[in-house]
């Protein structure tokens, strides 16, 4: 009986290749990204809006009662309210994110690259990595259009990196949670709204408004909801203020979020493969 040895090129073949495989499907992100600025731009233009708006037409109101004291006004609300300016910044970007995915799932395209030969995990790292990068980029764009308005950071170095950790953090995991949404939407334009209650949950905590103005009910949802604790330690390591436990929640909340998106879009996934 003749027998065949198996070549070492053989077995590259029959290698998969996951970092390799999530560089590429990156690059064809980023392309995209590059091929339609306008996605970009749309999803960075609401948090800008509601800055202008908050600052420019509720500032004074606002910062007077912030402040406690009548001479108080836009200066001390920009200060307030630009953190949690920049959180719905993330909480916007990640929109496109889920939309991107339900386009993949949708046009077929994920059910081609199931017949390739890459590993499968790839097709999903492309989406995490393409969009913290533009969520990174428009936190850019938005964190200086803040600093033009008016906001004036007083920290130091090691805080501002603890900032972008923690926005780094924010970002991966609502990621995961808009890819899983993504997967699980029928259309695109079920994507398009299936994140919506991540951009108005900042309303509902600290970010706008302190939480002791709050009526009782409210008041205790919005000191129990993921993006209190997240506004007020980004919020306390932009301006200098106490932090206190409010930097262990927020990182619970980020485990915990981005490791339900993962477990959730990885059995999304694997669904549809095996169907």
């Amino acid at each position: 009986m003749t027998t065949h040895a198996t070549t070492p090129s053989q077995i590259h073949i029959g290698r998969f290749h996951p970092l390799r495989d999530s560089a590429t499907m990156l690059r064809r992100n980023l392309r995209h990204m590059l091929r339609y600025p306008s996605m970009t731009l749309t999803l960075v233009g609401m948090p800008v809006v509601f800055l202008l708006l908050f600052v420019y037409v509720f500032g004074d109101a606002l910062g007077a009662g912030i402040a406690g004291t009548a001479g108080a006004g836009r200066a001390e609300y920009v200060a307030y309210v630009v953190p949690a300016i920049i959180v719905m910044t993330v909480t916007s970007t990640v929109q496109g994110t889920a939309i991107s995915v339900a386009t993949d799932m949708t046009e077929g395209i994920v059910a081609r690259f199931r017949t390739m030969h890459i590993a499968r995990v790839s097709v999903l790292t492309g989406h995490v990595l393409g969009s913290v990068i533009q969520a990174a980029i428009a936190l850019v764009i938005v964190t200086g259009l803040a600093v033009l308005v008016g906001f004036r950071p007083s920290t130091d170095p090691a805080a501002w990196l603890a900032a972008a950790g923690l926005l780094l953090a924010v970002t991966f995991a609502l990621v995961w949670l808009a890819v899983a949404a993504g997967q699980a939407c029928s259309s695109v334009e079920t994507a398009s709204n299936a994140l919506m209650p991540l951009v108005l949950l900042p309303f509902l905590g600290s970010g706008f408004v302190p939480v002791e103005s709050m009526p009782a009910g409210l008041r205790w949802f919005a000191e129990y909801q993921p993006f209190t604790p997240i506004i007020e330690t980004l919020r306390g390591l932009l301006t200098g203020g106490p932090i206190g436990e409010q930097a262990w929640l927020a990182l619970g909340w980020c485990v915990l979020c981005a490791a339900g998106g993962y477990l959730w879009s990885r059995r999304l996934f694997n669904r549809e493969h095996a169907h």
